[in-house]
């Protein structure tokens, strides 16, 4: 870490409040990546929840499919790491929720278009 990081973060430290020290002190904490990259991370969740107003017809399995599995890739990291991060593990886990809904909602309309266009053929038939 660079040296202007630390001065800044000892300088911050010393404002915050004797009983959240643990929590600024932690491994995982607000001085680390470890806290800000699940913070952030949760766009995607906020991105995946306003998805599900999309029209099942724009919704792109493959994409949504890949989301959904790194999802669970890194929720299983989360717990596998020294320390245990639950934020990681919560972020991830919704993501990945999100994320395989979307891919259950591509596959069930896909495969309603499927049937619809063998019905149409064989009515004309």
């Amino acid at each position: 870490m660079s040296v202007a990081y630390k001065n800044t973060m000892n300088a911050i430290g010393k404002f915050v409040p004797q009983k959240f020290q643990p929590l600024w002190n932690h491994p995982a904490g607000p001085q680390t990546i470890f806290f800000w990259a699940p913070a952030f991370k949760w766009g995607l969740v906020i991105a995946g929840l306003s998805d599900l107003q999309r029209p099942a017809s724009q919704i792109s399995v493959s994409q949504s499919s890949a989301l959904g599995i790194t999802g669970l890739i890194w929720t299983r990291y989360s717990l596998a790491i020294t320390p245990k991060n639950w934020s990681l593990f919560s972020v991830n886990l919704f993501v990945a929720i999100t994320a395989l809904y979307q891919v259950s909602r591509g596959i069930m309309y896909q495969r309603e278009q499927a049937s619809l266009t063998e019905t149409a053929l064989a009515k004309e038939k």
